[in-house]
């Protein structure tokens, strides 16, 4: 059983893009300059946004983060997304989901120039993904084909179930591991809440990829031998041998599947960290102009 380091990983492409930046720098070029918003004080977002903030400094991105209150209005927050779609110096920028109940995300979303989208969330990137034209991949399942392909985890006529059908993870993931080319070419499940004998499906699979959102959701006896498992979850459970009384579980119930499994990503140390190094891949796509010359 091996591993899937995610934190190995995106230590490695952070490298590569800091190389990268030097060498802009050394000619004089454009900085990347990523910016993120936070509304509220969701203690998840602010790890999230400041791990997002620390990972420009490393690689030499500039980085701008705008901070308000829980009860900052929806037209506040569309007023901070077109500043941020009118200024030039800013290649890419997030909003960190999710947004307080009296902010419509969708709108919000469909507000973010989508040439700056680097989170992959617009319906223009995700419809570009979806026809295998050139876009900014949503960064969690970037992440997840990039430790695909950086372990060479062969993915042609794979039987991949994907556990989870959100526009963020679940679905993107299974029109990416569809699609022509590797990683891909994958025959592709995509189950939920709703799937009859979901146990049963997963059993199938030589990839699975668990985004429900349901801490240890996934047994050891769902999962056969040798197959590949991509665990997406970020959960915190109560622990009462841990200082602060929790700690971090996937949504699979890693001491039972890791037997099993041929390879297995970590929770903490996996995908997330990943999904990071993803959006700055993509910022650094935004500044060249990659994929919106």
């Amino acid at each position: 059983m091996t591993i899937l380091d995610g934190k190995l990983l995106s230590e490695n492409i952070k490298s590569e893009l800091a190389a990268e930046v030097d060498q802009i720098r050394s000619r004089g070029g454009k900085i990347p300059h990523l910016a993120a918003v936070l509304i509220g004080e969701n203690p998840a977002s602010q790890v999230y946004v400041q791990s997002k903030i620390r990972s420009c400094e490393q690689v030499g991105f500039k980085s701008t983060l705008i901070q308000k209150d829980a009860d900052t209005s929806e037209a506040e927050l569309l007023e901070i997304v077109h500043q941020l779609n009118e200024d030039p110096d800013v290649d890419g920028f997030i909003v960190q989901l999710p947004l307080p109940k009296h902010i419509d995300e969708e709108r919000i979303t469909l507000a973010i120039d989508h040439r700056k989208d680097v989170d992959g969330f617009h319906p223009v990137n995700f419809g570009r993904m979806a026809q295998g034209l050139p876009a900014y991949l949503p960064a969690t399942p970037f992440g997840i084909v990039e430790i695909l392909r950086r372990y060479n985890i062969e993915t042609a006529g794979k039987h991949c179930v994907v556990v989870g059908r959100s526009n963020i993870v679940g679905t993107p993931i299974s029109i990416l591991l569809s699609r022509k080319g590797y990683p891909g070419d994958c025959t592709v499940t995509l189950t939920h809440s709703r799937t009859r004998d979901l146990p049963g499906e997963v059993r199938r699979a030589d990839i699975v990829v668990a985004a429900i959102g349901i801490p240890e959701f996934i047994k050891g006896d769902w999962v056969k031998e040798g197959a590949v498992v991509i665990d997406v979850g970020i959960n915190r459970v109560p622990d009462a041998t841990k200082k602060s009384g929790s700690r971090l579980a996937g949504d699979v119930a890693f001491d039972e599947v890791a037997p099993r499994s041929s390879h297995i990503t970590p929770v903490p140390g996996g995908v997330g960290l990943m999904t990071v190094a993803a959006l700055m891949v993509n910022t650094l796509k935004a500044c060249k102009k990659e994929i919106y010359p």
